[in-house]
């Protein structure tokens, strides 16, 4: 072989061992992998012991054929809804001249304080008529579209205008320029909310169980409360796992390979708003009207039963101390999941290939199953494996973590793939040591993301309710089980203290997320 063929050997193969991912990650990244599997191992494993001959009567009957639809189709419309919305009021707030821009970015983030299965009980307690795929898709846009808002908004924020002026200075109209450079720019962002939401759907028990629509989720709890770990059970659980796979695989598809770092010499300068004119008031209107659905039905409906409450519903020795448990596991759980993510995030972007998406993906399936099975899951492995750690705090935050970690990947993913890689790779070259460009570079440019996952996570483990019942240890009392309890009992006024403290428990962390998705708002 000559010289140069030599030499061009030598550099293939030192990019090769450059762009193969580090083997102290991959050695942080596998357990976590390993970990959020438990579930999908114990549904494989039951669903082996029932054999072909068990199991194919479960699948193929009707009833599959009717949950599969129902859960598809509120998937489909509420992600859709989502999806419209959460772009389109992204795009008044920060590409327009609406009057106090980031005083209405506030008050539409404000459902993200609002449990779905409280707003369900409010729309029930209000119109008791409401039910089926139309009050679901209802009830879910109106409490899911802050997850496809706030990502969308600082996307937007984020875009240098330079690029649809070159553009509309090509002939491009309005329509075509919003197609074809804005919305590319928006995808990571507006398919990272769109997968939360769709997988949020697939596991959402509460709000669906009040509206009376049947899904895989109501339906695979009602299993398990008929018979512990049955058959069925775990069938109707694959599927939904099945269901998660092909959202996850769609999300990467749809996603590319495209870098969202700006690259370049200089800065993007702050895009000059859309004048409004004559639709100023009618587009202030419509805000206030989708703000009296997402927030003033909800705030009627619990200020009506409070007047009913009893003071023996706000004893400060019951109320407060089921505060203070739901507040320390959802800052526990929140912590946990940020430091099991970073590293998988990172590597995810930052070392990409077929691998590294097999592992961060793994994540996200046990988020696609009801909290029940994920508490099974690890009820079962404790019992059999690590018997001290049953019903304790630690096995709780666990089971946390496995369900809400998408929620912290799809912050942290975004965060790092915004940061320049150059930036790290500068400080390396002036002779920082690895953990130096972490904490001064990688940490600085991140902390958004790493923040607003971890307010993500904690306004979900505020909300969850079968995972807590089957975990926590014993006489330990959320909000979210507490309330659970009342309304079950149609005890509407005893659950609406419970309403407000987890509405007031969840206005910090919706406020810090709000903040970091905001910084570099116009006023």
């Amino acid at each position: 072989m000559t010289t140069p063929h030599i030499k061009a050997a030598t550099g293939a193969a030192a990019r090769w061992l450059r762009s193969r991912p580090p083997l102290r990650l991959l050695a942080l990244c596998t357990p976590v992998a390993v970990f959020a599997a438990i579930p999908l191992l114990l549904i494989a494993f039951y669903s082996v012991q029932a054999g072909w001959s068990g199991i194919r009567p479960l699948i193929f009957r009707p009833l599959i054929a009717e949950l599969l639809g129902n859960t598809l189709a509120l998937c489909g419309t509420a992600t859709a809804g989502c999806v419209a919305l959460g772009t389109a009021l992204a795009w008044l707030v920060e590409r327009t001249s609406l009057p106090g821009r980031s005083a209405w970015l506030a008050l539409l983030s404000a459902p993200l304080t609002i449990p779905a299965f409280i707003n369900s009980y409010a729309w029930i307690t209000v119109r008791p008529s409401l039910h089926g795929l139309a009050g679901s898709t209802l009830v879910a846009t109106l409490s899911y579209y802050p997850l496809v808002l706030l990502p969308v908004a600082a996307a937007v924020r984020g875009l240098d205008p330079a690029a649809e002026e070159s553009a509309r200075a090509l002939g491009s109209g309005p329509a075509a320029v919003f197609l074809r450079v804005v919305l590319p720019r928006l995808r990571p962002a507006l398919l990272g909310g769109a997968l939360l939401v769709s997988l949020h759907l697939l596991a959402e028990y509460g709000a669906i169980e009040q509206l009376r629509y049947p899904t895989f989720a109501t339906a695979i709890i009602a299993q398990y409360q008929s018979t512990f770990a049955s058959t069925a059970a775990n069938v109707l659980s694959a599927v939904l796992v099945l269901c998660c796979l092909a959202f996850v695989t769609l999300e990467v598809l749809l996603r590319g390979r495209a870098r969202t770092a700006r690259l370049g010499a200089g800065a993007p300068r702050p895009a000059v708003p859309a004048r409004l004119g004559m639709w100023t008031a009618p587009v202030i209107l419509a805000l206030l009207g989708l703000l009296g659905l997402a927030v003033g039905v909800p705030a009627y409906s619990v200020g009506h039963w409070l007047t009913y409450s009893t003071a023996d519903a706000w004893a400060p020795g019951v109320l407060l101390p089921t505060l203070w448990t739901t507040a320390k596991l959802g800052a526990a759980a929140a912590g946990a999941a940020v430091l099991a993510g970073f590293p998988m995030a990172w590597l995810a972007v930052r070392h990409r290939s077929g691998v590294t998406t097999v592992l961060e993906r793994s994540t996200y399936l046990a988020s696609a199953v009801p909290g029940v099975v994920v508490g099974l899951a690890l009820v079962s492995v404790s019992i059999r494996y690590a018997r001290p750690l049953y019903q304790t705090t630690i096995l709780a935050v666990a089971a946390y973590v496995m369900l809400f970690l998408p929620r912290a990947m799809v912050s942290l993913r975004s965060a790092i793939g915004q940061a320049p890689a150059t930036l790290d790779e500068a400080s390396r070259g002036l002779g920082s040591s690895a953990l130096s460009t972490f904490r001064r570079v990688t940490v600085p440019l991140t902390a958004p993301g790493i923040l607003a996952g971890a307010s993500l996570v904690f306004l979900a483990v505020s909300t969850e309710l079968t995972a807590t019942l089957l975990l926590a240890p014993t006489g330990t009392h959320t909000l979210a089980t507490e309330f659970w309890s009342a309304t079950s009992e149609i005890d509407y006024p005893r659950a609406a203290p419970y309403a407000v403290g987890l509405i007031l428990l969840s206005v910090p962390a919706a406020y810090l997320l709000l903040r970091q998705s905001t910084k570099g708002t116009a006023p």
